[in-house]
């Protein structure tokens, strides 16, 4: 008998509410990792540039970018699961652009 499935279930998950939830959690992550002056690499680094050569937020410019590139998908793909993207993207940098500051706690 495994123990995972017999103390965690998922039979049915409300896509909007994972959307937000993983949205939150995976900027939480983001969040951790731009505090100790890391990223996953990609857009974050440029972002991360930005925001120290520039000046210019790193949630917001991340969140503009996010919305540009989901925005596209709209070509091909179902405009609901386009939109559970969007609410996604937004839970996401929205905990960045709120929490990541110039100025704030650095992790070095």
């Amino acid at each position: 008998m495994e123990l995972l499935p017999s103390v965690l279930r998922f039979d049915w998950l409300q896509p909007a509410y994972a959307a937000v939830m993983g949205g939150l959690v995976i900027g939480a992550g983001l969040l951790m990792l731009f505090r100790h002056r890391a990223s996953l690499g990609g857009l974050n680094v440029l972002v991360l540039w930005l925001q120290e050569r520039h000046g210019w937020r790193a949630g917001k410019v991340q969140m503009a970018v996010d919305c540009a590139i989901v925005a596209a998908a709209f070509a091909i793909v179902e405009p609901g699961r386009v939109l559970l993207s969007v609410l996604g993207a937004v839970a996401l940098n929205l905990v960045v652009a709120v929490n990541h500051k110039p100025g704030r706690y650095l992790g070095v």
